[in-house]
Order: C-alpha cells, then structure tokens, then sequence
C-alpha cells in the first residue's frame, strides 16, 4: 500500500454481516469514497435485524447488569410468568461468561456502561435519519413517544435508581396515572402508571428497512456476496483479503460485524472475546382487532409492543441456549399470554413466530475499532438488545476511524483491546 492510499485509508473494504450494523457502516465508507464488499451468510437482514422490537431505544442505556441482579436471577429462572429462560444443558458452556458478566452488576460498574451505551444511543433517530437520507429508507422511520408501564406507581418507585442513571444523562420524561394514561395508551389495560419518553422512534418493518438501506448500497456500487467468511487473509501482520464462498477477495480492510456469530471469526485474528447469545423471541399478531399509535415497554415482562405494518409485533425475552439449539416453546407462550393479558380483546388474521441471536459480551458494551496486532481488521458487534438503535452511530464512527479520522466521541469503552 502506497503511502498516499494509507494517508487516505483503505481502497477496498469487506464488511461481514449485512443486518443494520454492517449495512450501516457499508453506506459510510462508501459515501467516504471507498469500494465496498458486503458479505453475509444468508442475506441482509436475515439475521436479529429481521426480528429486532423495531425501537429506537434512545433512553435504553441503563444495562441488564443493575445492582440486585445477582440475588434475583436465580429466582426468575425458575418463575414461568419471568421473561428469563435457561436451557440447563447449555448451562456448563455459559457459566464462565455468565460469571464475568454478573460481575458488572453493580452500582460503579452500571454507571461506566450506561454512559458507554449512553453515547451510542442518546441520538439515535437523528442518526437513523441521517444514514437512510436518499436511500428510499427513510419511509419506514417514524419518530415517536416511548412509553414504559407499570402496575403502579410503587412498582415505577422500585426502578428508581436506572431511572436516575438516565436522568444524569439529561433524559427528562413525564409520569402518567390512571385516566391520564388511558388517554394516551387507551388499548392496554391493567398497568396504571406510565412514564413516557420523548426523542424516540420506531422503525414499522425493520427486514423492509434493513432491506432498503442494503439495495441501496448496492445501486450506490457495494458488492453483495451470500456467502460464509472462512477466514480473514493476512500478510505481516496486515489484511490482504477473506476466504468466503469458495473464492478469495483481496481487500485492504475487513469489518466483522456478524452478531453473535463474530467470535469464532475474531478468534481466527488472536483475540478471544467473551461473546454469548441472549436469544431474543418475537410474535406478530397480523390484522390486530386493537393496535398502539406508539411502542410500549410492559415492564412486569419485559417485553415491548411495537406498531408495525399490517400487525403488532411483541418482542423481548432472554433465553440463554446458544446458537445452535432451535427456539424453546416456553418464551413464546409466555409472551403471548402476556401479551393478551395487556391487550383484552385482541384478536388476529394469524400469528407469527421468531427466535434470533442477540449478541452480549461480559460488560454490556460492544467491540468497536481495531483488532490489536492486526491493521486492517476492524470490529463492530455486541450491541445486546440495542443494535438496531446504536447501527448508524456505529457505522459512522467506525467509518470515520477507519479513515484515520478522529470521532467526536470517545470510544476507549468500545475497544476491542480491552479483552486482550
């Protein structure tokens, strides 16, 4: 590589993964001017960007990991109205991350990650406005109040210290009671406190959106390869190329930002990072007798209701099972019945069903930059329940690193070296 091109930064560059994140960051650096090949198993938005609750989750940066965690969890497990699920014969494979995970739980620890996640999220609708301008795209964005609804106000009271964490990052909500509530959220019952959000937004078909955004890479010059990424090719300690579907692509530059399914890549490269799957389910209820105007989090079981086109989407849970075993009946039924226990009197044309991989490192916060001792490769997952709302902010800064440029955010929290 000739000095003027490394001043500039890469020529070529091979994105791998094609939900929002990779999509996301293949727009970028082909508005920054570079050639871009984008690879991804099954397809855009095939994988958690398909399924995903549909929520720019602007306020959505307190972590799982709250202080009190520790002591609940076992409880939970063993509840079936909770939406937290084990299949215990994964159990022996998950409990050295599960260790270092619990270990964040704590009051220090949850304020570093919610002001890591904080930058990351805090503007997502512009950021999503922005990446999707001239794409056709834009369509599917619908700026909207978020609510979050509680039994009553005791129940709201008993989530005081996340709603602190977001108050010291400047979010400012408004408390709703009784008929005041029912005002605006008329078609739930049963929860009688809400708090509503505003600066948020909803994506009504995020396969559609995804979709739209990967078509328009491509109509803007982006390779698109359906293909599995063998091995990232390198020379000195340099990236020349990937190994995917039978050929090899030279390249100066490679991106991973395959979700859940990154690790085993990164490995390949010298770096083990602690990456687990949350398995997150959905149900669509299509042609809903009732409907929402905006998305609801019904914290009691924690899950979200999301307006989509043509149905209802009801998503949430966590499941830890891995990524081979397929989707557990347990998570759905419970969704369900939640689901018409918040909506009486809902009604459909069908139901549909999904199960997709979140993917979670230990401390909550995703790897984004370089992989240490290897220059060209670049990393960009682990956004948890969060990746459709951080994709574009991700795709920018690492576009913007990748040119050698320096974000206006510090990313020291999002650094892959911090599992070297």
């Amino acid at each position: 590589m000739d000095g003027e091109r490394e001043a500039e930064g890469p020529a070529h560059v091979a994105v791998i993964g094609a939900g929002i994140v990779g999509v996301a960051t293949a727009i970028r650096l082909l508005r920054d001017g570079r050639r871009v090949t984008l690879i991804d198993a099954k397809g855009p938005a095939e994988g958690t960007s398909f399924g995903n609750a549909g929520l720019l989750a602007a306020a959505s940066f307190v972590p799982v990991t709250v202080p009190g965690l520790v002591a609940k969890a076992p409880r939970m497990l063993f509840d079936p109205d909770q939406p937290l699920f084990l299949r215990w014969g994964y159990l022996p494979r998950l409990a050295p991350w599960l260790l270092r995970y619990l270990r964040h739980a704590t009051p220090e620890h949850t304020h570093r990650i919610a002001a890591g996640l904080y930058g990351i999220v805090g503007d997502t609708v512009e950021e999503h406005l922005a990446l999707a301008e001239g794409t056709g795209a834009e369509r599917w964005i619908v700026p909207s109040d978020y609510f979050y609804l509680y039994p009553d106000r005791a129940a709201f009271e008993r989530d005081v210290f996340g709603w602190e964490v977001r108050r010291t990052h400047g979010v400012t909500w408004q408390e709703l009671e009784g008929e005041a509530l029912r005002s605006r959220v008329p078609a739930v019952s049963g929860l009688d406190f809400g708090v509503c959000v505003g600066g948020h937004g909803r994506i009504s078909d995020p396969c559609a959106y995804v979709r739209a955004l990967a078509a328009h890479a491509e109509a803007e010059g982006a390779r698109l390869l359906i293909a599995t990424v063998e091995d990232v090719v390198r020379e000195a300690g340099r990236v020349t190329g990937v190994r995917a579907g039978g050929e090899t692509i030279p390249c100066d530059a490679v991106v991973i930002a395959a979700g859940a399914w990154s690790r085993g890549l990164v490995r390949r490269l010298g770096l083990d990072i602690p990456l687990e799957s949350e398995r997150g389910y959905h149900l669509e209820f299509w042609e809903p007798s009732v409907t929402l105007s905006e998305p609801v989090a019904i914290t009691t079981g924690k899950f979200l209701l999301t307006p989509m086109e043509g149905r209802l989407r009801a998503a949430g849970v966590v499941e830890f099972g891995g990524l081979e075993a397929g989707p557990s009946e347990a998570p759905f039924r419970l969704l369900e019945r939640q689901a018409r226990a918040a909506l009486p009197g809902l009604s459909e044309a069908k139901v549909t069903r999904w199960m997709g991989h979140r993917p979670a490192t230990t401390d909550s916060l995703p790897a984004v930059g370089e992989v240490p001792g290897v220059a060209g490769a670049w990393l960009a997952f682990g956004h948890q329940h969060i990746g459709l709302t951080a994709g574009p902010k991700t795709g920018r800064l690492l576009a913007q690193m990748i040119a050698g440029r320096r974000p206006n955010l510090d990313m020291t929290p999002y650094a892959p070296s911090r599992f070297a």
